[in-house]
């Protein structure tokens, strides 16, 4: 567009003045020469000598030019350019001082008529052309880096990424490299972390049992305290090993009812004694690893039964939406903690109030199963207590759950 209208300005147009000129001196030398010319000479429809002008329409504008060409020049002379109706081509009908009329052909054609559209319409064409190349052009160019946005998103730990294909130019084939060894040195650091955390939970059970056997032979005072504390390190190896596992997972679920789960979550820790009341469920279908979510679940339901003072149970639906409520009556966490409340063997128990035994690593663990099922785990300050909140995209019946299912 911008290369069309500089061709505009930049194009000399051609001088019409000029051109009026040389057709005035033309028709001047014509006339006094059919003034010699007593006899009209034929019927030809071009350069003849008749009794009337030639009919048609009237062309004002060349009319008005000539004649002011042949004002400018001293003649007495009023010409008529028009159209007869059978001819294709504008004639010029001069005026003899006997009466007669000289018809000679007109010798440029009619201007058309002063319309901006088609103008509009090549600028048009040429954006329209300019647009759909590039937009090829740009697509192919842009299908690599495309390709590398989807295969980063896709690397997770341990998770099994098809190499992306190192083609195309330089620098794309050197970023498809670059993400292909990340995600090969990832999945072999996750391994091994795996492996580390596993052979350390094994390890430590030996030196553990054998310790178990020799308090038998302490004091009872002694014994117990021996024992509980031998206990909890069972526990952290037990945590440290589920939190790895659950990072390291695949993300494959299958299709069931969160509101049946977390009704039977809250009777099984009911039964055993946890201060947990259920007050309102909905129907609800998601996509999750059902142990591994029941796991969750049972984590957040006795962090709150535990640490705040009773756990109150709700869940609420909205527009393909499901949230699990999670609140209960303890002192909260300072605003300042929040951020780290899911950082693995955090502790907030000295700012929660009762010292319980534990990892810090319950809410570690359930946080990893959340986010890897789809859905979002945050913690909020009431004006009394603690809410927990989940929350997971639903998935209609038509999706493959049957309606009882």
């Amino acid at each position: 567009m911008v290369a069309t209208g500089l061709s505009f300005l930049m194009l000399t147009p051609p001088d019409f003045g000029r051109v009026d000129d040389a057709a005035a001196v033309q028709l001047g030398l014509l006339v006094d020469l059919a003034e010699r010319t007593q006899d009209a000479v034929g019927e030809a429809p071009y350069g003849r000598i008749a009794r009337a002008p030639a009919g048609g329409h009237r062309i004002e504008l060349i009319t008005d030019s000539i004649n002011g060409a042949l004002a400018r020049r001293g003649r007495a002379l009023h010409v008529l350019i028009s159209e007869p109706p059978d001819l294709d081509w504008p004639v010029i009908s001069a005026p003899l001082s006997d009466g007669r009329w000289l018809i000679v052909p007109w010798g440029l054609p009619v201007p058309g008529p002063n319309n901006a559209w088609p103008l509009v319409g090549w600028i048009l064409l040429v954006a329209l052309g300019v647009t759909l190349v590039m937009v090829v052009a740009v697509r192919r160019m842009t299908e690599p880096l495309a390709l590398l946005q989807r295969t980063a998103d896709a690397i997770m730990p341990c998770s099994d990424v098809d190499p992306v294909p190192e083609k195309g130019p330089a620098e794309v084939r050197a970023a498809a490299r670059a993400i292909n060894q990340l995600a090969t040195r990832l999945r072999q650091v996750m391994e091994s972390r795996m492996r580390l955390v596993a052979a350390a939970g094994h390890d430590l059970r030996t030196p553990m049992t054998r310790m178990r056997l020799r308090a038998e032979f302490l004091a009872e005072e002694e014994r117990t305290a021996f024992i509980d504390d031998l206990d909890e390190l069972d526990r952290i190896a037990d945590s440290a090993i589920r939190l790895v596992r659950e990072e390291v997972e695949g993300d494959g679920g299958e299709l069931m009812r969160l509101d049946s789960m977390v009704a039977d979550t809250a009777a099984e820790l009911q039964e055993i004694g946890y201060a947990v009341t259920l007050a309102q469920t909905c129907p609800a279908i998601i996509r999750a690893r059902p142990e591994a979510l029941r796991r969750a679940l049972r984590n957040l339901f006795i962090n709150a039964a535990t640490h705040g003072r009773g756990a109150t149970v709700r869940m609420a639906s909205g527009v393909g939406r499901v949230q699990v409520l999670i609140e209960d009556a303890g002192p909260g966490i300072p605003e300042e903690l929040l951020p780290r409340v899911f950082e693995p063997f955090f502790r907030v128990d000295p700012a929660r109030g009762a010292p319980t035994p534990g990892a810090g690593l319950g809410l570690a663990i359930a946080e990893q199963i959340v986010t890897r099922n789809g859905g979002t785990l945050k913690l909020e300050n009431m004006a009394v207590g603690l809410r927990q909140v989940l929350e997971f995209p639903m998935v209609t019946l038509g999706e493959g759950l049957p309606e009882g299912g």
